[in-house]
């Protein structure tokens, strides 16, 4: 069966993040397609930040900060969606919940902004904003100077909000994920609100697509030995069988996630 693009793309990413580079030609004999198929998936990828082109082909991107905002919001949207609904369908009505910025955090606030006797706690307007409409929701928001780009507030103001509350589930995404397991940001300030929505929730969610593994960012903060739970919108790539096969019990898919949450007890 003739692979799809974005099925190509994903086990393209897969290629370069375990050589470190792959050429045009390799990667066209790979797929048995044409070097000019590969150029346009590649330029595609680097397009968003995610490889960056090379002299003869592609390699991992240098990072020392995140792409835009409304850049990360359209990246990966469907993957995002599949995740969003996943862990919505895991969170009762009457919960209390911390979550935290991002894009996958937001999608996953969109998916749950219709539900009855929620207490949302945030230090994201984008999150807020997707609950603002519900009467049934009360929403509890970080103060502290603004991130006007990204829409909200991180470091120690963000930090000293969470450790106000002790919620049922915190949910939140990360930068990126290294293959020893360690959690990655592009800001110190933002690992500090993340790692207290961690230690002041009873249930801690870690959403993130497939495309955040191995994902070069550069502030460590954070172990998946601190999560519960995993939800992620595909299989990992093929670098991080270790994470699969030492984590597997945490690690839920989209489209599996409630069955996998019933059968570990978690309903």
């Amino acid at each position: 069966m003739l692979r799809t693009a974005t099925t190509r793309q994903t086990h393209i990413l897969e290629i370069v993040r375990e050589q470190g580079f792959a050429s045009i030609e390799q990667l066209a004999v790979r797929f048995d397609v044409t070097q000019q198929t590969i150029r346009r998936l590649v330029n595609a990828l680097c397009d968003q930040g995610l490889l960056r082109r090379v002299h003869g082909g592609v390699g991992l991107p240098v990072q020392n900060q995140n792409l835009a905002y409304g850049s990360r919001h359209r990246l990966n949207a469907s993957a995002k969606r599949r995740i969003a609904h996943a862990t919505a369908n895991l969170i009762p009505d009457g919960t209390s919940l911390m979550i935290g910025l991002g894009t996958t955090p937001e999608y996953v606030a969109q998916a749950l902004s219709r539900r009855r006797d929620l207490r949302v706690i945030t230090n994201s307007l984008n999150v807020a904003a997707a609950f603002a409409h519900n009467p049934d929701v009360e929403i509890s928001i970080a103060g502290g100077t603004l991130r006007l780009l990204d829409r909200d507030i991180i470091g120690e103001s963000a930090a000293r909000f969470f450790a106000g509350f002790r919620a049922d589930f915190g949910i939140f995404g990360v930068g990126g994920i290294d293959e020893d397991g360690t959690l990655l940001d592009f800001h110190a300030d933002e690992v500090k609100a993340r790692q207290s929505i961690v230690a002041n929730s009873r249930t801690s969610v870690l959403v993130a697509d497939i495309t955040k593994f191995g994902r070069n960012a550069t502030v460590r903060g954070g172990h998946l030995d601190d999560c519960h739970h995993l939800v992620i919108d595909d299989r990992l790539p093929g670098s991080f069988k270790p994470i699969a096969d030492r984590y597997g019990g945490l690690i839920h898919t989209g489209r599996d996630a409630r069955a996998d949450f019933e059968r570990l007890g978690h309903t």
